[in-house]
């Protein structure tokens, strides 16, 4: 049973997507609040990018696991595609390391193995994963764990968002306008070399987040995107000690192998290295649970709330995105990608198994800086005005209330509007005789009416010119 999707607030946009919060409402009234992540239309520029975009989305509607996003639907319009996705009410890792930084506060080390090892159960799984048709493995691999893919939920709660993503991110050409190259600092060296990568790039990428997290520094950030590129080829891995004297070296010695250079000195699985991290926790006797995180996820949620309503709101976006609601097909159900991009038949109704449709805004509302500008060409400049009191407009008919409420009933109404237009060119024409006769009559009796003031003044000229007779 399909669904229909309406879109209440705008949360996020990067360099590859915004995302939205929507409410996905079934036929029976059940509503469930989902997010809905819109492709940038310039991406789908690249064949090369929505192929592969395609492929590893779909592949992602296996995955059901308690630390992993799930994803409900695909959807596409003539210009982007979208994923319809489980929606996290919480922040993301990026979010709550800021919030720390901004109170001077550095995340715990117990709280910081935690999060990893959670990250640890979601990519084991999904480097494991079988399709369960046939039950081949599926061979996914994130490609791009970095701190903002990590979405914590005010319950506690760790998730992965974004598998396969950063796939069809190695797709996009330099040449691609307004487009923000992948996280380089979350590479693995492999990857930056452009060779080959397996699931042990996912184990590097969880290996640079404990680091950063250690140290509270960034590990691999140069000046520009080269530097940074060059920094993780050479892979050289400063003492955490040396930043943080509270990390003993039993736990740094973990981080280090996991940041091996060389991808046969990793851990060669997530699990193995998610059981070297809940080991050290275990032998320090640390308790930590996801009441723990929950706490710091609630702070940063009303911190940013705080700041949330001192901007702006966005009411053009919203009304933009209600207006062109229930018009995107659903590629699980209306056929193959190679006729994705056509429109579908009858898109003007209202069909339940699809959402928004941005052909008429996505290339228009935003700029590369995420500037809101108006739909449609400038309009031109209005020319001066005389001040003169404009005439009071007459009080609109019943006729003319009606094509404004209701724009697509003109036929209908044909028949209703025809007698009025009679009563009101009789109506004119008994004015016209009534003024004719007024007028005719002021004509003959203008005598009788004006006569006797005429006389008397034409008498009195008389005698007051006249001199008396002899």
């Amino acid at each position: 049973m399909g669904d229909r999707y309406t879109i209440t607030e705008r949360l996020d946009q990067g360099g590859m997507a915004e995302v939205f919060r929507g409410v996905a409402e079934s036929l029976q009234g059940f509503k469930k609040s989902v997010a809905i992540k819109r492709i940038l239309p310039s991406l789908t520029k690249n064949d090369k990018f929505v192929s592969m975009f395609l492929d590893e989305a779909k592949l992602s509607l296996y995955l059901q696991h308690a630390n992993i996003v799930q994803v409900f639907d695909i959807g596409v319009t003539e210009a982007s595609y979208f994923l319809v996705m489980e929606y996290v009410d919480g922040c993301n890792l990026k979010a709550l390391l800021e919030r720390l930084k901004e109170r001077d506060r550095r995340i715990d080390i117990a709280l910081a193995i935690y999060l990893m090892l959670e990250c640890c159960k979601a990519l084991n799984y999904a480097h494991h994963a079988e399709n369960p048709e046939n039950h081949e493995p599926l061979n996914i691999v994130h490609r791009d764990v970095s701190p903002p893919n990590i979405l914590l939920s005010k319950m506690g709660e760790v998730k992965l968002v974004d598998f396969g993503l950063a796939k069809a991110n190695s797709q996009i050409e330099s040449t691609d306008p307004g487009v923000v190259k992948g996280k380089f600092s979350y590479l693995s060296p492999e990857a930056a070399s452009g060779l080959e990568v397996d699931h042990r790039a996912d184990v590097f990428a969880v290996g640079i987040i404990l680091w950063e997290m250690f140290t509270g520094r960034r590990l691999f950030y140069g000046d520009t995107d080269y530097q940074t590129v060059e920094l993780v080829r050479q892979a050289r891995i400063p003492s955490i000690a040396a930043l943080n004297p509270e990390v003993e070296q039993e736990l740094e010695a973990i981080v280090r192998k996991a940041l091996a250079r060389d991808p046969a000195e990793r851990y060669q699985h997530a699990a193995d290295l998610g059981d070297a991290l809940a080991q050290y926790l275990f032998s320090r006797r640390m308790k930590v649970t996801a009441r723990d995180l929950a706490a710091l996820v609630k702070d940063t949620q009303l911190e940013r709330m705080r700041k949330r309503s001192t901007e702006p709101k966005e009411s053009l976006i919203d009304v933009l995105i209600q207006e062109e609601m229930a018009k995107v097909t659903s590629l699980l159900e209306d056929g193959s990608p190679a006729t994705a991009n056509q429109p579908a038949e009858g898109s003007e109704s209202l069909d339940p198994d699809s959402f928004i449709d941005t052909t008429q805004w996505t290339s228009a509302l935003f700029d590369d800086d995420g500037v809101v500008d108006l739909v449609g060409p400038p309009s031109q400049p209005a020319p001066p005005r005389t001040p003169t009191a404009p005439p009071t407009p007459p009080p609109p008919s019943t006729a003319d209330l009606s094509s404004l409420l209701e724009p697509d009933r003109t036929e209908e109404r044909a028949g209703t509007e025809e007698p009025a237009s009679r009563g009101m060119l009789v109506a004119l024409v008994i004015a016209l005789v009534l003024a004719a006769l007024v007028g005719a009559g002021l004509f003959l009796f203008k005598d009788k009416i004006f006569g006797d003031n005429t006389a008397s003044g034409q008498s009195e000229a008389v005698q007051v010119g006249s001199t008396p007779a002899p």
